[in-house]
């Protein structure tokens, strides 16, 4: 049956997307009304968006590193097959939902830009007005396809890979894009409420989080959750691509080639430099050696971190949110082991806690002096609470919307097809079990 499922949606989409031009039609463009786009911003901007792609098969190396030998391939693979998935689903649907006409604030109307309709090469999107609709569209995918590739390593060596590929498209149509649209669309609730997120501390990573720490509850311990990483180097190499691919997700977000792009990008670099030698020192501290993982996992700590902040807050203020953001992700991992959770890879006291962290700290300490976007000062500058607390309030409403509604997700999910494996492939492992391949 499924099988015949599977066949009959790949034949759907095909009919679609043959039929397109003709079920869809496109909004005519008056040559006086095609933008004077500017060539030095759609270059960055394809850099960028290739950047943030490379940044998911990078997560992949850096999950797949850390699980056990006979779960690499599986734990690689969730992540590479997001570049595939996730891209249909944002041009099918997922655009739309984010960036289309609001409703309410809270979606986008996706009948606009559905299959990519009136997204093109001739118009612009309002906050984007130097590059093509098309270049913007294609550059937030990037965004769409590594969150759901976030969550894997919350319930890496026990998930069911088609189950897992159900899960993740429900994930983005229905909690990235809504989140999506909150707070990057003009009209979104959060963006009209004040809330800054430069580049995704509240959109990817908080969601991804939340979603992670609501999978582990969900499918509860493994059965051996022993932790034998499997290659240390592939950690580092991973590591090394999801920062080379950063500056490309945090300086990319200013969707230009100024002034701005080059503080993010400085921004960037210094905020992970420093978490990644902020978690060294506190394991020399704490009796340990200074290992390779752990110096690693604070410079991604870093990376989230200054994500939200990177486009708003000054060059010392960023290296002090990497350092801020290691202590508590460090407190929050040592916390999470004393309890039953069985988060494989800590994603959300890294990512979840760590954007948490960087969303706070953008109400400490953004400036309009970086960025003109800032209309109510971060409260280091003058000690006026409105933007500290805005983003306090909206840090509990992405929260309980992130985590409830993945929790349901999961459990929508469970009940169409069952998102563990049983215990004999756990075992055994998922590389065999669900691939027929090993190293």
């Amino acid at each position: 049956m499924r099988k015949w499922i599977l066949l009959i949606t790949l034949i759907v989409l095909a009919v679609f997307c043959l039929y397109s031009g003709s079920i869809f039609t496109e909004t005519p463009v008056n040559e006086k009304d095609i933008p004077e786009f500017n060539g030095a911003d759609i270059s960055w901007m394809l850099v960028s968006a290739a950047l943030v792609l490379i940044m998911t098969p990078g997560l992949g190396f850096f999950y797949g590193g850390m699980v056990t030998k006979k779960n690499v391939i599986s734990t690689i693979l969730q992540s590479f097959i997001a570049m595939g998935v996730i891209t249909v689903v944002w041009v099918v649907i997922g655009f739309g939902l984010a960036f289309g006409d609001s409703i309410g604030g809270f979606i986008g109307n996706p009948t606009k830009y559905l299959f990519f309709n009136n997204v093109g090469t001739k118009t612009a999107w309002s906050l984007a007005p130097t590059i093509p609709i098309l270049l913007f569209a294609i550059f937030q995918m990037k965004f769409a396809v590594i969150t759901p590739a976030l969550i894997t390593g919350a319930f890496a060596e026990r998930v069911r890979f088609w189950a897992y590929l159900l899960f993740i498209i429900l994930f983005s149509i229905l909690i990235y894009s809504p989140l999506a649209h909150a707070v990057w669309h003009p009209d979104g609730i959060l963006f009209k409420y004040g809330v800054l997120d430069f580049a995704g501390g509240t959109v990817v990573h908080m969601s991804a989080g939340w979603a992670a720490l609501a999978a582990a509850l969900f499918l509860k311990k493994r059965n051996e959750p022993e932790h034998n990483p499997s290659r240390i180097t592939y950690v580092i190499l991973g590591t090394a691509l999801l920062w080379f691919g950063w500056f490309g997700f945090n300086a990319g977000s200013a969707l230009s080639s100024g002034s701005l792009a080059v503080q993010a990008f400085a921004n960037t670099t210094a905020a992970s430099a420093a978490a990644a030698i902020g978690w060294g020192v506190i394991e020399k501290i704490r009796g340990k050696k200074l290992s390779a993982m752990g110096v690693c996992i604070g410079a991604v700590v870093g990376l989230v971190a200054i994500t939200p902040a990177a486009g708003f807050v000054t060059l010392p203020h960023s290296i002090l949110i990497g350092l801020i953001a290691v202590v508590v992700s460090g407190f929050v991992v040592n916390l999470r082991s004393k309890t039953d959770v069985d988060d494989t890879l800590d994603v959300f006291p890294c990512h979840g806690v760590g954007g948490m962290v960087g969303m706070v700290l953008t109400g400490v300490f953004a400036t309009s002096t970086i960025n003109p976007a800032v209309v109510e000062q971060g409260l280091f500058y003058g000690g006026d609470p409105t933007l500290f607390i805005k983003h306090l309030v909206a840090l509990v409403g992405v929260s309980v919307f992130a985590f409830g509604g993945s929790y349901a997700l999961l459990y929508i999910t469970n009940l169409i097809t069952p998102l563990r494996v049983n215990q004999e492939y756990e075992i055994e492992g998922l590389d065999k079990t669900q691939h027929g391949e090993s190293l």
